[in-house]
């Protein structure tokens, strides 16, 4: 059983999910328009809760939410699913096979056999699409992979049903019902406004300010725990930043695609001279995780290393809170 869906690679899942299901079901619409209408763009420092014992930093909103906002506001409605045990999951997804409904499903990197041995660490946030099975194969578009792949049945089941933080617990979704007419400026405006205000937040952790503690706690950090975890804060900064769903720079690349698509749909010119910036300050976040890279590599020469690192990253926030503030005045 197998359906006639097509295969897009994107750069971030759960958008790319989310466009290759509305692809699928009439509604041509890109990646970069899924993320910015969704509000992917995001910043938030957690230093209370540790992911592989380092603080965890976030580039985008809770799981879920950029395909559901993307839903509310354009009237599409979409049907989630959570299940109890594998029994159940398994057949409501078969279910959806022979009816020819690609389903998307959150699941967990751990398991996926088809990554590269560094990709795949405990994090159950990710997406992907099954569009059919054959044997016991189930045939998989992961939108970040190029092409399609396979999961057994065994390991299908286990990445749906992972344990840890944003357990998945077999979710599945798929849109029902698409509007014939869209409001596409409506709604690029109030994800525009959504986000400005999401970055411009007066919460210490959130935003722009987030970035700015972040930035001041860099400078403590060799000396109130030592270089060696210091590093290890680093590290987990990058990979939050560069391999979990692409962050920070990526992030803003996309954001950038969708400042030049909206200021077509809305006849706002500004908003494609914003999109230059947004492109600027993406390489500013990839030079900030290249400089600490090369710290917990143990490969930079740089004397006052942190205080560099930190003053880069103060230097980013600053850029953003300008960029959104003249993002909020343009529409």
């Amino acid at each position: 059983m197998t359906t006639d869906f097509k295969h897009y690679q994107s750069a971030h899942c759960e958008n790319g999910v989310a466009s290759n299901l509305l692809k699928h079901n009439g509604l041509n619409i890109s990646e970069p328009m899924i993320f910015g209408i969704g509000s992917g763009l995001f910043f938030v420092y957690l230093p209370f809760i540790k992911v592989n014992h380092a603080p965890a930093f976030s580039y985008r909103p809770l799981p879920g939410s950029i395909f559901g906002k993307v839903a509310k506001r354009l009237g599409i409605k979409i049907k989630r699913q959570k299940f109890s045990g594998s029994q159940s999951a398994v057949e409501a997804l078969d279910k959806n096979l022979k009816n020819n409904i690609p389903s998307g499903l959150q699941v967990g990197v751990y398991n996926l056999t088809y990554f590269p041995d560094d990709y795949r660490f405990h994090f159950n946030a990710h997406n992907l699409v099954v569009y059919g099975k054959e044997g016991n194969d189930y045939l998989i578009s992961d939108p970040v992979m190029e092409t399609v792949t396979t999961l057994s049945a065994e390991d299908l089941d286990r990445v749906r049903f992972a344990k840890g933080a944003f357990a998945p617990k077999g979710q599945m979704y798929y849109p029902i019902h698409i509007p014939k007419n869209l409001d596409f400026k409506k709604a690029i405006t109030i994800a525009i406004k959504a986000t400005c205000r999401d970055m411009l937040a007066p919460v210490p952790i959130v935003g722009v300010r987030g970035i700015r503690m972040v930035a001041r706690q860099i400078r403590k950090w060799p000396v109130k725990m030592g270089a060696r975890k210091a590093n290890h804060y680093l590290a987990q900064i990058v990979r939050m930043q560069e391999e979990i769903g692409t962050g920070g720079g990526g992030f803003r690349f996309i954001y950038a695609a969708f400042l030049q698509e909206a200021s077509v749909i809305l006849d706002n010119p500004k908003l494609k001279e914003l999109s230059f910036e947004m492109t600027e300050i993406g390489d500013m976040w990839r030079d900030f995780a290249v400089e600490a890279a090369r710290v917990y590599k143990k490969r930079s020469s740089q004397p006052d290393v942190y205080n560099m690192l930190a003053d880069q990253l103060t230097t980013i926030a600053n850029r953003e809170e300008v960029f959104f503030k003249k993002l909020r005045k343009s529409i």
